[in-house]
């Protein structure tokens, strides 16, 4: 495998993740800056480093799927270029800036008959895997609210093209943590006929939106409120589900990230939490005050992706997260932001 980008998503994530694969080996990885480059040698010891995707692509025989993990605005064209030249791709979410292009690199990777998958990792984290299960298992009922929220507080903006008010640099809170709170919305609730956004740019010195709030309406009834934020400086419940038998109500962020940024890699109790993190699910009691029936969380399992992305090249097991799925998240973004800037609801 070829790895485009060493930066937070290359080296965090997806490195240690293929690394971590039984039959998967990360082979090359293309970054041009020497620091980074020190970085992927001293972590993989056994790797290759290319300082351009196009020194990369020179290699490309002796490649099996390229992972794109650079800026958002490069996607397209990566992928692009690397289904061109007949290899399967993943790409870090979004995929694309618009439902249009994810849409035409599907066409692409469809008509060249090769995998195109998005890196959608928080299909896999604790919490959303606990609250799967609940709703399979119908604990509580019909849903009627699902309260989503991926906040932060980080009062002053860090810089970089992740806030980067440069409407070409796809930045902005909407895109990176909303494609993982839509994304999972879509997954449990299906599609949206209609949406209502309202963003802001919150900090002083920001330049992209920093504090949304999305509303969907899904087609089944099911009513999706979503937050993202770097502005919050209380933080609510990741999830909040109120069904017409009992809610679930669960706090704090899934431990993979942190456990990866720490240097730590999958095996044992990997992506487990604490009995005193666990969500809570009952009816017409506070779970702040002991409240409804603590729920063992799932463990989280980021390391299932790239099993399923190695099982589908080696075995032709399902994609695990279609660039059509992305697509249609993407659809329910543009909506938001146009939403947002023209103070409307916007059907789809």
């Amino acid at each position: 495998m070829g790895l485009i980008g060493y930066g937070l998503a290359g080296s965090v994530f997806h490195a240690p993740l293929i690394a971590a694969t039984e039959g998967l080996t990360l082979d090359t990885v293309a970054t041009g800056n020497p620091e980074r480059q020190r970085q992927a040698r001293a972590e993989h010891p056994a790797v290759r480093v290319a300082a351009t995707p196009e020194e990369l692509f020179e290699r490309a025989g002796g490649l099996d799927l390229i992972v794109i993990a650079s800026p958002n605005k490069t996607h397209v064209p990566l992928a692009a270029t690397a289904l061109k030249a007949g290899l399967p791709v993943v790409v870090d979410k979004p995929a694309a800036g618009t439902a249009a292009e994810a849409r035409e690199l599907a066409a692409l990777a469809e008509e060249r008959g090769l995998l195109l998958s998005v890196f959608q990792n928080r299909r896999w984290d604790n919490d959303f895997l606990t609250l799967r299960q609940l709703l399979a298992d119908g604990e509580l009922g019909d849903v009627w609210r699902f309260e989503s929220r991926f906040e932060r507080w980080r009062p002053q903006p860090k810089g970089g093209w992740r806030e980067s008010g440069d409407p070409a640099e796809i930045g902005g809170l909407l895109y990176d943590l909303g494609s993982h709170v839509v994304d999972q919305a879509l997954v449990l609730f299906g599609p949206v006929t209609r949406v209502y956004a309202e963003s802001d740019i919150r900090r002083p010195g920001a330049l992209t939106d920093d504090d949304t709030f999305i509303a969907l309406t899904h087609a089944n009834g099911v009513r999706s409120h979503l937050y993202v934020s770097a502005t919050a400086a209380q933080l609510g419940p990741r999830f909040r589900v109120l069904g017409s038998q009992a809610g679930y109500v669960k706090y704090g962020l899934d431990p993979q990230e942190a456990a990866l940024r720490e240097g730590l890699r999958p095996g044992p109790e990997w992506g487990a939490e604490p009995e005193a993190l666990w969500g809570r699910v009952g009816s017409g009691e506070s779970p702040l005050t002991g409240g409804g029936r603590p729920v063992r969380t799932l463990p989280g399992d980021y390391p299932a992706y790239y099993a399923a992305v190695a099982k589908a090249l080696l075995d032709g097991g399902p994609n695990p997260v279609t660039a059509l799925e992305a697509a249609a998240g993407l659809d329910v973004l543009q909506a938001a932001r146009r939403s947002a800037h023209d103070g409307v609801a916007v059907t789809l």
